[in-house]
């Protein structure tokens, strides 16, 4: 059956990158449309030369025109096609995740090829975030499969939530909203809590009000990695967010835990979470830069394990410069703070502060703070959230641990 699809040729500079296997083609590269094409419509993507490219969703309000889903011609855009996605991605997870999906992503956008959706599982409940807009034309069809995929695996699914208020949305023409996705046989009348295990750790995930899902899985092995060099260790958890570094360092036998954020919501959930495991720490509310500027001039050494484990200073190349001085500041002071022998643990979920510069960074914190740092380990994001190696986007995690010597 011949193709119907609209047909977008696109420069040079996009069919090279089409071939390296980048997904995106960007407005300026899109030299001519063979017909009008709605948004969100599936729409064939050629070279000059006619030769075909790929195929993907279509949007005029977004910077990124066209988002390939398949690089074969003879693929079909129904529900089969999704199915197959959907069952790819979870059966990824099944194989490098173990068979317990209980705490996991399950799908991760690009690097599963369903562009802009997440989801997060949190037991019972699935947390979804759709920022493409032909992606979110086709949930429907992603959620049912998803859902019934994984009963048919025996899983217990009860509920989706759907975590669509981001403001990013809006530059792909949707509105922004959360709520329980209304489907036969998903509940909604569930309280917007989950709790889950992570490495023998308890939480409360609070999937409507937390940020993004609720809870960051990425971490997952990273924490299990600093509870292996917790024991007898004064740990300051800076940025602890839901407390998830500082339990971890109490379960590997830390001696004490201080965790630090400037979030009194963010603290009064770790404090939470402490509670479910029956662990004591000490909480400091303050903002983490202010706080180890003070260390650092008193010449602290009541720390001798400093995790840092920010937000992302930066989410365009625009701002790498600020985000740098940001990133160099927080680990100097921590550097000098720490006693010789003392451990950092440290990270960046910026995609744009790219592991060499952060690499560079650290080596200039050392210089300026008259250490020298002892590489333990460098790490990044755990295996649920996988990278494509042919979409940078979704290689953002770096994560170091050193010994200051």
């Amino acid at each position: 059956m011949e193709r119907s699809y609209p047909i977008f040729t696109v420069t040079k500079k996009a069919e090279a990158s089409l071939k390296n296997g980048h997904p995106w083609v960007y407005g300026e590269e899109v030299t001519d449309e063979s017909r009008p094409a709605q948004n969100g419509e599936i729409v064939d993507v050629r070279g000059a030369k006619g030769n075909y490219l790929g195929s993907g969703f279509v949007n005029s309000n977004s910077k990124i025109r066209v988002r390939v889903i398949s690089d074969n011609a003879n693929d079909r855009f129904d529900e089969a096609f999704f199915a197959r996605r959907v069952r790819y991605a979870v059966d990824y997870r099944r194989q490098v995740m173990g068979d317990d999906l209980a705490d996991c992503r399950l799908i991760f956008g690009e690097a599963d090829r369903l562009p802009g959706l997440t989801v997060d599982r949190f037991g019972n409940v699935l947390v979804a975030q759709s920022l493409c807009l032909g992606t979110d034309m086709r949930k429907d069809m992603i959620f049912r499969e998803l859902v019934a995929y994984l009963r048919e695996l025996g899983e217990d699914i009860d509920a989706v939530y759907e975590r669509n208020d981001a403001a990013i949305r809006r530059l792909e023409g949707m509105e922004e909203y959360k709520g329980f996705y209304e489907a036969e046989g998903l509940r909604t009348d569930l309280d917007g809590h989950a709790e889950i295990i992570e490495n023998g750790v308890r939480y409360d995930v609070d999937y409507v009000n937390g940020q993004k899902t609720g809870f960051f899985l990425d971490q997952k092995y990273n924490r299990l990695a600093v509870r292996r060099i917790s024991k007898g260790r004064r740990v300051l958890d800076c940025f602890t967010h839901t407390g998830a570094f500082a339990l971890n360092a109490a379960m590997g036998g830390a001696e004490h835990v201080t965790a630090v954020d400037v979030s009194a919501s963010a603290l009064a959930q770790a404090r939470a979470n402490a509670a479910l495991n029956g662990i004591g720490m000490d909480y400091i509310e303050a903002d983490v830069f202010d706080l180890l500027t003070e260390l650092a001039e008193k010449k602290s050494k009541d720390y001798d394990l400093i995790i840092l484990d920010p937000p992302a200073f930066t989410k365009s190349s625009a701002t790498q410069k600020n985000a740098y001085k940001g990133y160099k500041e927080i680990n100097m002071k921590a550097m000098k703070i720490l006693p010789r022998g003392g451990y950092l643990a440290t990270c960046s979920c910026s995609h744009f502060m790219y592991d060499d510069m952060f690499r560079t960074m650290l080596n200039e914190a050392a210089h300026d703070a008259a250490v020298s740092l002892r590489r333990i380990e460098a790490r990044q994001q755990s295996p649920d959230h996988p990278v494509l190696t042919t979409v940078k986007e979704t290689d953002y995690l770096k994560f170091y641990l050193f010994q200051v010597v």
